[in-house]
């Protein structure tokens, strides 16, 4: 039995890497996806109607964490300030300042201002144009980014534990466990899933974590053959022998031992999940079952955008952000791939 010492997997992980980096279209993909994600998680110091910033009296406010009535800023009101009102800037100007993000609006905010009717073109005020109820194009498209991303992400990381898991019973214990979940695979690999996605997702008021419950329930089996298969193939292995013969505890075999060469083809395969995840949360929010009305969704955009062909800018933004998006991923996708064949490890 051959015994990789760290010194021989670090060489292997630093193999990868460069077979990763020799790609470089997905590397650089890799890099672009990051800088955007991470901008993305910031969306409330690019695109909000509240300041990041205020000074006044002498103290300084965070009304992005924060929120502050009118009285504090020597208004008649209890409510919430209202930063965008004239009056409200002009008594923060008297004794202060106002630090505000680039975009002055989140995917909220109503423009009120329009100078014709809403879906409004591009503008100065509004760079890519307003919906059909006045909100700014390019805040939706930054904040329908970073929750399209999160969605997908945290579905992967569902899917794949869930996934693993399955695979990595019946590939191990083989037999009648194994059979009896093939066939529930392929009963419940055949069903419709949109449909039972749409019928599901009328059932309730959908939210975030109700599109990852309901989701999950098909995603997970992307991953079964490809665990179950390499389980199959390691169980009957030197090393696996001896351990059983040492006394191991099933558990310790399969986790400790047999999943870490598991992961090399799950990890190449985790990329096309977020990738079906985001797609899928698209599509629902396109036929108006997916999240809740007035979320930041690029699929409500698509639809905007088929409703009202006389304003371009809708779909046209939409589709260029998920194309971008969704081109990135296959990219970083392809170089992983690449990057754990062992036909290049050499």
């Amino acid at each position: 039995m051959k015994i990789f010492s760290p010194s021989s997997w670090n060489s292997i992980n630093q193999r990868r890497w460069h077979n990763f980096r020799k790609n470089k279209r997905g590397f650089y993909s890799l890099w672009i996806f990051l800088v955007i994600f991470i901008l993305s998680l910031g969306a409330e110091f690019i695109s909000n109607s509240k300041p990041i910033l205020v000074s006044y009296d002498g103290n300084l406010y965070m009304p992005v964490f924060n929120a502050y009535p009118e009285t504090t800023f020597g208004g008649d009101f209890e409510t919430e300030a209202d930063y965008r009102d004239p009056f409200v800037k002009e008594l923060i100007n008297e004794k202060g300042w106002i630090i505000w993000p680039p975009i002055r609006y989140d995917y909220q905010t109503i423009n009120y201002n329009l100078s014709q009717p809403a879906p409004a073109p591009p503008s100065e005020e509004n760079l890519l144009g307003t919906d059909d109820q006045g909100r700014d194009v390019v805040a939706r498209l930054i904040y329908g980014f970073r929750i399209s991303v999160l969605f997908g992400l945290v579905l992967t990381l569902f899917s794949s534990l869930v996934g693993v898991f399955v695979g990595a019973v019946q590939g191990f214990y083989g037999g009648k466990i194994d059979l009896i979940g093939q066939r529930f695979l392929e009963i419940w690999s055949g069903l419709p899933v949109l449909y039972l996605l749409l019928i599901l997702s009328s059932f309730v008021k959908p939210n975030f974590w109700w599109l990852i419950g309901i989701m999950l329930l098909f995603s997970w089996m992307a991953l079964v053959d490809v665990v179950r298969a390499e389980f199959l193939r390691a169980r009957n292995f030197e090393y696996v022998r001896a351990a059983r013969a040492l006394g191991l505890d099933n558990r310790v075999i399969m986790f400790k031992h047999m999943l870490p060469n598991a992961m090399v083809a799950t990890l190449t395969f985790m990329p096309f999940i977020l990738t079906g995840g985001i797609t899928t949360l698209t599509s629902l929010d396109f036929l108006g079952f997916g999240l809740p009305p007035g979320s930041a969704s690029l699929g409500e955009m698509i639809s905007q955008g088929k409703s009202n062909l006389h304003a371009p800018w809708l779909g046209i933004s939409a589709f260029m952000v998920l194309a971008v998006m969704l081109t990135l991923l296959v990219f970083i996708g392809e170089a992983v791939r690449d990057a754990f064949d062992p036909r290049k490890q050499h």
